[in-house]
């Protein structure tokens, strides 16, 4: 259990220090307009949200990652919001979904990289 939470934080220091280079903030949550129209990031958002609130954890990342444009400062956010609330979930629901804390880590690297922030 110990080895467990010391890497949920150490994937949440790493998404932390992300969102300072990206954002100049300690967190980021993606949050939608209220009275302006959706852009095709606030459609990702909901697209990726429904299918989290369905245990789709898998087919979630694979949409966000086929329609992800990474030199666009709202993409990155939904990227980030999406890895930070995956590391929120316990081991044994991300374990039933086929997922892991290893691909949280490995999906932020990879937002990272593309975003040119050389932090890991």
């Amino acid at each position: 259990m110990f080895e467990n939470d010391y890497v949920m934080r150490m994937i949440h220091d790493l998404a932390r220090a992300l969102a300072k280079v990206l954002f100049h903030k300690d967190s980021v949550m993606y949050e939608l307009p209220e009275e302006a129209e959706f852009t095709a990031a606030d459609d990702l958002y909901c697209r990726i949200q429904a299918l989290l609130s369905q245990g789709k954890i898998n087919e979630a990342e694979n949409l966000l990652l086929d329609e992800m444009d990474f030199s666009d400062k709202r993409y990155q956010e939904v990227a980030l919001d999406f890895y930070m609330k995956l590391n929120q979930l316990t081991d044994d629901y991300l374990e039933a979904h086929n997922y892991t804390r290893e691909e949280i880590r490995q999906g932020l690297k990879d937002l990272a990289d593309t975003a040119g922030v050389p932090i890991f």
